[in-house]
C-alpha cells in the first residue's frame, strides 16, 4: 500500500514521503491516526505542488544538513565504559550514551543507528540527518 506521510514517523519515513508499508499498518494504523493519507492520483499531485513550493526553503534545511555532517566526520567520538572482563564491556553501549558523546548536536535519536558495542574498539555509527543525507560516523569505545 503506498501512502503519504503526514509527520516523520520512525522507522518508516520523514513528512511528506510517499512510501510503501503493509496494508494493515497502513489501513488500522497510520491512517485513522492522521499520520498518513492513502497515495491516490489526486494527493500525489497536490504533494507534488507543495513540495515545489518548498523546494527553496528546502535547500537552506539542506545546506544545514551538510554542515551538521561534516561536522560529525571531523569529530573524534571516544565513549568511556565500564569492562567486565579484558575487553568485554559490563553492559554494552547505548544510544543515550552516544547521544551524550555527540556534544548536543541537533540530531533527533530515532534516526541514529549504533551497531551492537559489547567489546572496546572502534566501530561506526549510520546517522539520518535529513532524507537525502546519511553519515556514517566513526567512534571508539574506550575504558572508563
Amino acid at each position: 500500500m503506498n501512502i503519504i506521510l503526514l509527520e516523520n514517523i520512525e522507522k518508516v519515513g520523514f513528512k511528506d514521503e510517499i512510501v510503501t508499508v503493509k496494508n494493515g499498518y497502513g489501513r488500522n494504523f497510520l491512517i485513522p491516526q492522521g499520520k498518513a493519507i492513502l497515495a491516490t492520483s489526486s494527493s500525489v499531485k497536490v504533494l507534488e505542488e507543495k513540495l515545489r513550493q518548498q523546494a527553496t526553503k528546502e535547500e537552506k534545511v539542506i545546506e544545514t544538513a551538510n554542515a551538521t555532517a561534516e561536522t560529525l566526520k571531523e569529530m573524534d567520538i571516544k565513549i568511556k565504559a565500564k569492562i567486565a572482563e579484558g575487553i568485554k564491556l559490563f553492559g554494552k553501549v547505548t544510544l543515550s550514551q552516544f547521544m551524550l558523546a555527540l556534544d548536543g548536536l541537533d540530531i533527533d535519536k530515532n534516526f541514529v543507528n549504533i551497531p551492537n558495542a559489547k567489546e572496546l574498539g572502534k566501530y561506526e555509527a549510520t546517522i539520518r540527518i535529513h532524507r537525502t543525507i546519511t553519515v556514517t560516523v566513526p567512534f571508539e569505545v574506550v575504558a572508563e
